[in-house]
């Protein structure tokens, strides 16, 4: 029995939402929210703005990817930094890139921060939340550097700089101790990949590498594993162990039994 749904009203339908708390208080078990890990920062420093991410995909309490990529290309002078489910990040930015190049071509105008920004939060605040994609933007335009947080219900800030994901407190904190207006380049990718070094160092969500995306006027510098903070080393010991260090409780020895033609179909009959 579903909710009937009128297509012709203007904004969004919660007709079902009374159908969903009887069903919860009925027994039925509603759908809990994926937890995500993630360490996503941003700052903008006198010539740009940088963008930094961690590495670590998780599963549950799984690592499922110790390598993959967080910043997304939207268009040639903004990147995209995205926590929450990987799936969810990878499509919006996708999307929100196409769309953006549709506009550059019909315009033949650079792109503007604003209007992906824009792009984005009018398309996660389609589905309330539903999509799970925390996202920090960041490009240099006309009007110069510009860095936006995009929250998944669509509310979105503009600040010098900004953390999200699970390791943010842990990010942030590096910011509000360091950040100053109108930093050197090499500073703010060093500030950025101690923020990231929190993150990583003190949240279980966030982990192995450190990449880096400088964006300036006419340039951008994806430092892909700009740091390795996590890489594995030679083990101290040996892990092999000599032949009968582990008892054995029971033996059993069986002589196999050949399977003749005849045998074999009559089994399969």
């Amino acid at each position: 029995m579903s909710a009937r749904i009128d297509q012709t009203a203007t904004g969004f339908d919660f007709g079902l939402a009374k159908r969903n708390a009887s069903l919860e208080a009925s027994g039925v078990k509603a759908p809990n929210a994926t937890k995500t890990g993630t360490t996503i920062v941003g700052l903008i420093f006198k010539d740009g703005l940088v963008l930094g991410a961690d590495t670590r995909a998780t599963a549950g309490s799984i690592v499922a990817d110790k390598n993959c990529e967080k910043i997304h290309y939207i268009a040639p002078n903004m990147y995209c930094c995205g926590a929450g489910t990987a799936a969810d990040t990878e499509y919006t930015t996708n999307m929100i890139s196409s769309q953006m190049a549709l506009h550059n071509m019909s315009t033949g105008r650079e792109s503007r921060v604003v209007t992906a920004m824009t792009l984005l939060k009018q398309y996660l605040f389609r589905y309330q939340g539903h999509i799970s994609a925390a996202l920090v933007l960041g490009g240099y335009d006309v009007t110069g550097p510009h860095l936006y947080t995009i929250y998944p219900h669509g509310s979105t800030d503009k600040l010098p700089y900004v953390t999200m994901g699970s390791g943010s407190l842990a990010a942030m904190s590096v910011f509000e101790s360091r950040w100053r207006p109108d930093m050197e380049r090499q500073e703010a990718i060093d500030m950025v990949k101690d923020a990231i070094e929190a993150g990583i160092f003190n949240d279980l969500g966030s982990g192995s590498n450190v990449d880096v995306c400088v964006i300036e006027k006419g340039k951008v510098d994806y430092l892909r594993n700009y740091a390795k903070p996590n890489e594995r080393v030679q083990k101290e010991q040996s892990y092999k162990f000599a032949r009968g260090t582990t008892a054995v409780i029971k033996t059993s020895i069986r002589d196999l039994v050949t399977v003749t033609e005849d045998t074999a179909m009559d089994i399969t009959a």
